[in-house]
Protein backbone atom coordinates (compact mmCIF):
# COMPACT_ATOMS: atom_id res chain seq x y z
CA UNK A 1 0.00 0.00 0.00
CA UNK A 2 1.12 3.56 -0.60
CA UNK A 3 0.12 6.97 0.67
CA UNK A 4 -2.25 9.11 -1.44
CA UNK A 5 -1.60 12.85 -1.36
CA UNK A 6 -4.54 13.86 -3.57
CA UNK A 7 -4.62 17.67 -3.98
CA UNK A 8 -8.43 17.86 -4.07
CA UNK A 9 -8.83 17.06 -0.37
CA UNK A 10 -9.73 20.39 1.25
CA UNK A 11 -7.93 21.94 4.20
CA UNK A 12 -10.19 20.38 6.83
CA UNK A 13 -9.35 16.90 5.54
CA UNK A 14 -5.61 17.31 5.14
CA UNK A 15 -4.91 15.79 8.55
CA UNK A 16 -6.58 12.53 7.43
CA UNK A 17 -4.15 9.88 6.26
CA UNK A 18 -5.12 8.08 3.06
CA UNK A 19 -3.69 4.82 1.74
CA UNK A 20 -3.90 3.03 -1.59
CA UNK A 21 -4.58 -0.64 -2.18
CA UNK A 22 -2.61 -2.62 -4.70
CA UNK A 23 -4.34 -2.89 -8.12
CA UNK A 24 -6.98 -5.63 -8.10
CA UNK A 25 -9.69 -6.92 -10.50
CA UNK A 26 -12.56 -4.45 -10.90
CA UNK A 27 -15.89 -5.67 -9.54
CA UNK A 28 -17.92 -3.86 -12.22
CA UNK A 29 -15.97 -3.60 -15.47
CA UNK A 30 -14.41 -6.70 -17.02
CA UNK A 31 -10.70 -6.58 -17.85
CA UNK A 32 -10.17 -3.49 -15.69
CA UNK A 33 -7.84 -3.18 -12.73
CA UNK A 34 -8.97 -1.06 -9.79
CA UNK A 35 -7.09 0.85 -7.10
CA UNK A 36 -8.88 2.12 -4.02
CA UNK A 37 -7.95 5.02 -1.72
CA UNK A 38 -9.11 4.58 1.85
CA UNK A 39 -8.96 6.52 5.08
CA UNK A 40 -6.65 5.24 7.80
CA UNK A 41 -8.89 2.60 9.49
CA UNK A 42 -7.52 3.59 12.91
CA UNK A 43 -9.40 6.89 12.56
CA UNK A 44 -13.00 6.97 13.77
CA UNK A 45 -14.47 9.88 11.76
CA UNK A 46 -16.75 12.33 13.50
CA UNK A 47 -20.15 13.00 11.94
CA UNK A 48 -18.77 16.22 10.45
CA UNK A 49 -15.73 14.50 8.95
CA UNK A 50 -17.85 11.62 7.60
CA UNK A 51 -20.06 14.16 5.83
CA UNK A 52 -17.04 15.95 4.36
CA UNK A 53 -15.74 12.63 3.07
CA UNK A 54 -19.10 11.94 1.38
CA UNK A 55 -18.98 15.40 -0.19
CA UNK A 56 -15.57 14.47 -1.65
CA UNK A 57 -16.86 11.27 -3.24
CA UNK A 58 -16.01 8.77 -0.50
CA UNK A 59 -18.17 5.79 0.47
CA UNK A 60 -18.32 3.80 3.70
CA UNK A 61 -18.13 0.02 3.98
CA UNK A 62 -18.01 -1.13 7.59
CA UNK A 63 -15.25 0.90 9.23
CA UNK A 64 -13.63 1.82 5.90
CA UNK A 65 -14.19 5.09 4.04
CA UNK A 66 -12.96 4.73 0.48
CA UNK A 67 -13.13 5.98 -3.09
CA UNK A 68 -11.77 4.74 -6.44
CA UNK A 69 -8.29 5.95 -7.38
CA UNK A 70 -7.59 4.21 -10.68
CA UNK A 71 -4.85 5.51 -12.96
CA UNK A 72 -6.43 4.75 -16.33
CA UNK A 73 -10.16 4.76 -15.55
CA UNK A 74 -12.56 7.29 -14.05
CA UNK A 75 -15.74 5.36 -14.72
CA UNK A 76 -16.91 5.33 -11.09
CA UNK A 77 -18.79 8.58 -10.46
CA UNK A 78 -20.20 9.50 -7.06
CA UNK A 79 -23.86 10.54 -7.34
CA UNK A 80 -26.44 12.11 -5.05
CA UNK A 81 -30.07 13.19 -5.21
CA UNK A 82 -30.97 16.78 -4.25
CA UNK A 83 -33.86 15.91 -1.96
CA UNK A 84 -36.05 19.01 -2.33
CA UNK A 85 -35.89 18.85 -6.14
CA UNK A 86 -36.59 15.12 -6.48
CA UNK A 87 -39.75 14.21 -8.38
CA UNK A 88 -40.66 10.51 -8.64
CA UNK A 89 -41.32 9.18 -12.12
CA UNK A 90 -44.28 7.00 -13.01
CA UNK A 91 -42.51 3.75 -12.13
CA UNK A 92 -41.40 5.09 -8.77
CA UNK A 93 -44.90 6.33 -7.94
CA UNK A 94 -46.24 2.87 -8.71
CA UNK A 95 -43.59 1.31 -6.50
CA UNK A 96 -44.53 3.60 -3.61
CA UNK A 97 -48.22 2.79 -4.05
CA UNK A 98 -47.51 -0.94 -4.26
CA UNK A 99 -45.72 -0.76 -0.92
CA UNK A 100 -48.04 1.63 0.89
CA UNK A 101 -48.77 -1.13 3.41
CA UNK A 102 -45.13 -1.28 4.55
CA UNK A 103 -44.18 0.40 7.80
CA UNK A 104 -40.90 2.37 7.66
CA UNK A 105 -38.98 2.93 10.90
CA UNK A 106 -35.47 4.37 11.38
CA UNK A 107 -33.50 2.84 14.26
CA UNK A 108 -30.05 3.34 15.69
CA UNK A 109 -29.66 -0.36 16.50
CA UNK A 110 -31.16 -3.66 15.33
CA UNK A 111 -31.90 -7.15 16.52
CA UNK A 112 -29.08 -9.01 14.78
CA UNK A 113 -30.78 -12.38 15.26
CA UNK A 114 -33.74 -11.05 13.26
CA UNK A 115 -31.77 -9.22 10.58
CA UNK A 116 -29.01 -11.68 9.76
CA UNK A 117 -31.25 -14.48 8.36
CA UNK A 118 -32.88 -11.95 6.02
CA UNK A 119 -29.46 -10.70 4.91
CA UNK A 120 -28.27 -14.28 4.36
CA UNK A 121 -31.30 -15.12 2.19
CA UNK A 122 -30.81 -11.94 0.19
CA UNK A 123 -27.12 -12.62 -0.52
CA UNK A 124 -27.86 -16.24 -1.49
CA UNK A 125 -30.63 -15.19 -3.89
CA UNK A 126 -29.15 -12.03 -5.40
CA UNK A 127 -25.35 -12.27 -5.13
CA UNK A 128 -24.51 -15.94 -5.36
CA UNK A 129 -22.01 -15.15 -8.14
CA UNK A 130 -20.20 -12.44 -6.16
CA UNK A 131 -17.52 -12.23 -3.50
CA UNK A 132 -20.11 -11.64 -0.76
CA UNK A 133 -21.41 -15.22 -1.12
CA UNK A 134 -21.73 -17.15 1.07
CA UNK A 135 -22.80 -14.74 3.79
CA UNK A 136 -21.48 -15.25 7.31
CA UNK A 137 -22.37 -13.59 10.61
CA UNK A 138 -18.87 -12.07 10.78
CA UNK A 139 -19.24 -10.62 7.29
CA UNK A 140 -22.57 -9.08 8.28
CA UNK A 141 -21.10 -7.61 11.47
CA UNK A 142 -18.04 -6.19 9.71
CA UNK A 143 -20.00 -4.79 6.77
CA UNK A 144 -23.27 -3.57 8.28
CA UNK A 145 -23.49 -4.40 11.96
CA UNK A 146 -20.70 -2.07 13.01
CA UNK A 147 -22.73 0.84 14.36
CA UNK A 148 -20.94 4.17 13.85
CA UNK A 149 -21.98 7.56 15.18
CA UNK A 150 -23.84 8.16 11.91
CA UNK A 151 -25.49 4.79 11.25
CA UNK A 152 -29.25 4.32 10.96
CA UNK A 153 -31.14 1.16 10.05
CA UNK A 154 -34.30 1.93 8.08
CA UNK A 155 -36.49 -1.10 8.67
CA UNK A 156 -39.24 -2.14 6.28
CA UNK A 157 -41.98 -4.22 7.92
CA UNK A 158 -45.04 -5.88 6.44
CA UNK A 159 -47.67 -6.81 9.04
CA UNK A 160 -44.96 -6.54 11.66
CA UNK A 161 -42.52 -8.86 9.87
CA UNK A 162 -39.11 -7.56 8.79
CA UNK A 163 -38.94 -7.67 4.98
CA UNK A 164 -36.15 -5.22 4.26
CA UNK A 165 -33.58 -2.84 5.67
CA UNK A 166 -31.74 0.16 4.28
CA UNK A 167 -28.51 0.86 6.15
CA UNK A 168 -27.81 4.56 5.89
CA UNK A 169 -25.54 7.20 7.40
CA UNK A 170 -27.20 10.35 8.71
CA UNK A 171 -25.26 13.60 8.53
CA UNK A 172 -26.20 17.12 9.54
CA UNK A 173 -27.23 17.92 5.98
CA UNK A 174 -27.74 14.61 4.21
CA UNK A 175 -28.12 10.85 4.17
CA UNK A 176 -25.77 8.36 2.56
CA UNK A 177 -27.28 5.05 1.42
CA UNK A 178 -24.84 2.28 2.40
CA UNK A 179 -26.64 -0.97 1.53
CA UNK A 180 -30.11 -2.46 1.14
CA UNK A 181 -31.15 -6.05 1.77
CA UNK A 182 -34.67 -7.39 1.51
CA UNK A 183 -36.83 -10.49 1.23
CA UNK A 184 -36.02 -12.06 -2.16
CA UNK A 185 -39.39 -13.83 -2.31
CA UNK A 186 -41.10 -10.43 -2.55
CA UNK A 187 -39.40 -9.52 -5.82
CA UNK A 188 -42.61 -8.16 -7.36
CA UNK A 189 -42.73 -5.36 -4.77
CA UNK A 190 -39.47 -3.74 -5.89
CA UNK A 191 -38.22 -3.37 -2.32
CA UNK A 192 -34.79 -2.16 -3.44
CA UNK A 193 -36.32 0.82 -5.20
CA UNK A 194 -38.77 1.36 -2.38
CA UNK A 195 -35.88 1.48 0.14
CA UNK A 196 -34.42 4.45 -1.75
CA UNK A 197 -37.81 6.16 -1.84
CA UNK A 198 -38.16 5.55 1.92
CA UNK A 199 -34.77 7.16 2.55
CA UNK A 200 -35.77 10.13 0.39
CA UNK A 201 -38.95 10.50 2.43
CA UNK A 202 -36.95 10.50 5.66
CA UNK A 203 -34.42 12.94 4.22
CA UNK A 204 -37.23 15.31 3.28
CA UNK A 205 -38.81 15.00 6.72
CA UNK A 206 -35.46 15.78 8.35
CA UNK A 207 -34.79 18.63 5.89
CA UNK A 208 -31.64 17.04 4.53
CA UNK A 209 -30.31 18.47 1.28
CA UNK A 210 -28.92 15.29 -0.30
CA UNK A 211 -29.20 11.53 -0.44
CA UNK A 212 -25.89 10.03 -1.55
CA UNK A 213 -26.28 6.86 -3.66
CA UNK A 214 -22.66 5.80 -3.98
CA UNK A 215 -21.11 5.19 -7.39
CA UNK A 216 -22.71 5.18 -10.82
CA UNK A 217 -20.95 3.64 -13.82
CA UNK A 218 -22.26 4.40 -17.28
CA UNK A 219 -21.25 1.00 -18.63
CA UNK A 220 -22.59 -1.10 -15.77
CA UNK A 221 -26.12 -2.54 -15.86
CA UNK A 222 -25.94 -3.02 -12.08
CA UNK A 223 -25.67 0.76 -11.63
CA UNK A 224 -28.18 1.86 -14.27
CA UNK A 225 -31.09 2.19 -11.82
CA UNK A 226 -29.45 5.13 -10.07
CA UNK A 227 -29.86 7.35 -13.12
CA UNK A 228 -33.66 6.98 -12.87
CA UNK A 229 -33.76 9.20 -9.77
CA UNK A 230 -34.06 12.75 -11.02
CA UNK A 231 -32.53 15.20 -10.76
CA UNK A 232 -29.23 13.49 -10.07
CA UNK A 233 -25.96 15.25 -9.28
CA UNK A 234 -22.57 13.85 -10.35
CA UNK A 235 -19.17 14.49 -8.75
CA UNK A 236 -16.32 15.11 -11.18
CA UNK A 237 -13.59 14.96 -8.55
CA UNK A 238 -13.84 18.66 -7.78
CA UNK A 239 -17.45 19.84 -8.10
CA UNK A 240 -20.99 18.46 -8.15
CA UNK A 241 -23.10 19.05 -11.27
CA UNK A 242 -26.15 17.75 -13.11
CA UNK A 243 -24.18 16.35 -16.06
CA UNK A 244 -22.03 13.20 -15.89
CA UNK A 245 -18.30 13.91 -16.24
CA UNK A 246 -16.97 13.29 -19.73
Amino acid sequence: MSRDNSPDIDRELQTVRLFLTEPHPCSYLADQRATTAFVDPDIIPSTSLAEQLAEHGFRRSGRYHYRPHCESCQACVSVRIPVAAFTPNRSQRRCAARNSDIQVTARESIDRDEHYPLYERYIAARHRDGDMYPATPKQFDDFLGRNTATTLYVELRLAGQLVGCAVTDRFANGLSAIYNYFEPQLQERGLGRFAILAQLQLARRWRCEHLYLGYWIAGSDKMAYKASYRPLEYFDGQLWGEQPPQ
